[in-house]
């Protein structure tokens, strides 16, 4: 499909009033195709752009979870920029669907989670910026998406947080955070942390998938996913001691910030 509905430069220009008169699926199956778009313009400025915010605004409602079933797909898919711009649709249609209880079913979102638990920390593309793709981000947007799950699917809260906590730590990895990839993974791990009945030992227990993944560390240079896991305790700490401008810091943030000390005290020996 081309995208033939929509006139998307004068759309933008207008700052994205929603078009009534296309139908709301043959909208979906543009903005979808649009969303695997090698072009950064048509992808990110037009496509997503456009999504996030009609979605945000109900407009996309009746087509919800269709959305999500094509976001969910693409975790597999061949090209990178259509694998990580899937959870940032995701990450907008739970957002709506906690908005407006009832309108993304449960069964769904654990659907759409099952696949992002398998792609998240296996990704193996994690650039923040490419200067032909434009963003990808995968680790950022797959941060955003984590958060997002936590308030549709409390109950998978502890796995979410050891889920980010193996995205951090992940080996494989060649890339050394550079678009602020530790401060978007602090961010989620702050919002998942405020779950209710999260309790002390859930709330800290995910740490030991760090702690294990440094034990036997020695002198050297640094690995890159080193540095990334140190980045993003060295964020988290930071930002349990602040908090998020809409909400206080987690019910364990003091315990959180001591354990997160202690692994810091690895390469910084001298901290207090």
């Amino acid at each position: 499909m081309s995208a033939d509905f929509v006139d998307w430069p004068s759309i933008a220009a207008d700052d994205f009033p929603f078009p009534q008169a296309v139908p709301t699926t043959q909208l979906a199956d543009e903005l979808s195709v649009m969303l695997l778009s090698p072009d950064p313009e048509i992808r990110d400025d037009y496509a997503y752009t456009a999504a996030a915010r009609w979605i945000r605004e109900g407009h996309l409602d009746d087509v919800l979870e269709a959305l999500g079933d094509t976001a969910a797909s693409r975790f597999i898919h061949p090209e990178v920029q259509a694998r990580t711009f899937a959870p940032l649709i995701l990450c907008s249609v739970l957002t709506r669907g906690h908005t407006v209880p009832g309108l993304v079913p449960k069964q769904a979102a654990e659907r759409w989670y099952a696949e992002f638990l398998a792609w998240y920390p296996e990704e193996q593309d994690t650039r923040g910026w490419d200067d032909s793709l434009g963003w990808l981000h995968a680790v950022a947007h797959g941060a955003d998406a984590a958060a997002a799950f936590a308030k549709a699917l409390p109950d998978r809260c502890t796995e979410l947080l050891e889920l980010c906590a193996r995205r951090m730590t992940a080996a494989q990895s060649d890339y050394r955070y550079a678009q602020l990839e530790d401060a978007r993974l602090a961010r989620a791990l702050l919002r998942i942390l405020q779950a209710p009945g999260l309790n002390l030992e859930q709330a800290t227990g995910w740490l030991t998938v760090v702690a294990d993944a440094l034990d036997g560390g020695g002198p050297g240079p640094v690995p890159v996913w080193a540095f990334n896991t140190f980045a993003t305790l060295q964020s988290l700490h930071l930002h349990l001691a602040r908090g998020l401008v809409d909400e206080d810091v987690p019910p364990h943030a003091e315990a959180v910030a001591a354990c997160t000390a202690d692994l810091l005290r690895l390469p910084c020996y001298w901290l207090a």
